[in-house]
């Protein structure tokens, strides 16, 4: 029996205010074929999972928190007790909105490596409007480095 355990595992701090264990796949000791699943938390105030779209599937999961949920062109609030789901190839964001740090858990599927993670540690995710498409109206701007 493989166990994973939040309450040793480090994670991965991201520059956009996050920092992300993954209970399945990736760095994890569980490997799955079909899906892949972790927690993620972004910080008060602007943490985020910046403007991207992947191959999978996904699904959002709010435990904790508030903020703002974009998909494709749409906009909405997003708060704990709430899931989205994300369809493949459509770009996304999430934004803490709040005062508290946000807790959400990710599972998309299939499993494998997710190209923003790698792109948003070297400083070369796409620009939201430049490089991809835009983010809806109104919503909080693309966060791909810690501030100041």
């Amino acid at each position: 029996m493989i166990i994973a355990d939040l309450n040793t595992m480090e994670g991965r701090t991201f520059p956009a205010r996050r920092r992300t264990r993954n209970l399945v796949g990736g760095a994890s000791p569980i490997q799955a074929k079909n899906f892949a699943m972790g927690l993620v938390i972004l910080e008060p105030n602007g943490g985020q999972v910046p403007w991207h779209n992947q191959e999978q599937e996904e699904i959002y999961f709010i435990l904790e928190g508030n903020g703002e949920i974009c998909l494709g062109e749409e906009r909405r609030e997003i708060s704990s007790g709430q899931a989205v789901f994300i369809p493949h190839q459509v770009f996304h964001q999430l934004t803490n909105t709040g005062e508290t740090p946000m807790k959400m858990i990710y599972c998309y599927g299939p499993a494998g490596d997710v190209a923003h993670w790698r792109q948003e540690l070297e400083g070369t995710l796409p620009k939201a409007g430049v490089d991809v498409p835009p983010l809806p109206e109104g919503a909080a701007p693309q966060c791909t480095k810690a501030p100041d």
